[in-house]
């Protein structure tokens, strides 16, 4: 939340933060995000929600809510679009990196990598359900468009 808290005052965006620690925590958060009457909401990564993904994804067409999620999954799981590191070459660099353990590297010896591909993906069926156009510009940077 911090990091998005100077970028949210710049654009004069209020957050409101939802906090959802296990799958009982859902109906809650969902009762608050409806009672503070949210314009958007943006799912972030993390063990509950990416199990959870189909869940969010109807709460928030069924409230004709845009979504952002950073799983290039989430909209497939009918979630409006996403923005984050590609999951299949994180895979992959994890890979190499269990390949040069086995082969008796230390792992504190192995270098801290961050992420070098990222995706943007946009559901375009999930736009029309809740009556968002998506520019064409914004169309033509997406990597993955669902239609």
């Amino acid at each position: 939340m911090e990091e998005l808290e100077a970028p949210a005052r710049a654009l004069a965006v209020q957050l409101q933060s939802v906090e959802v620690r296990g799958q009982g925590d859902f109906d809650k958060a969902f009762s608050a995000i409806t009672a503070k009457r949210a314009s958007v909401l943006l799912s972030v990564r993390g063990a509950v929600t990416n199990n959870h993904e189909e869940r969010i994804a109807d709460f928030a067409v069924k409230n004709r809510l845009p979504t952002m999620g950073s799983r290039s999954r989430f909209p497939g799981a009918g979630g409006l679009m996403s923005y984050g590191a590609n999951e299949d070459d994180l895979l992959r660099r994890a890979a190499v990196f269990v390949d040069k353990i086995l082969k008796g590297a230390k792992p504190s010896d192995l270098p801290v990598e961050q992420p070098m591909k990222f995706e943007f993906v946009i559901n375009l069926k999930t736009a029309k359900q809740i009556g968002v156009t998506i520019p064409q510009s914004v169309l033509y940077r997406a990597d993955k468009v669902i239609r």
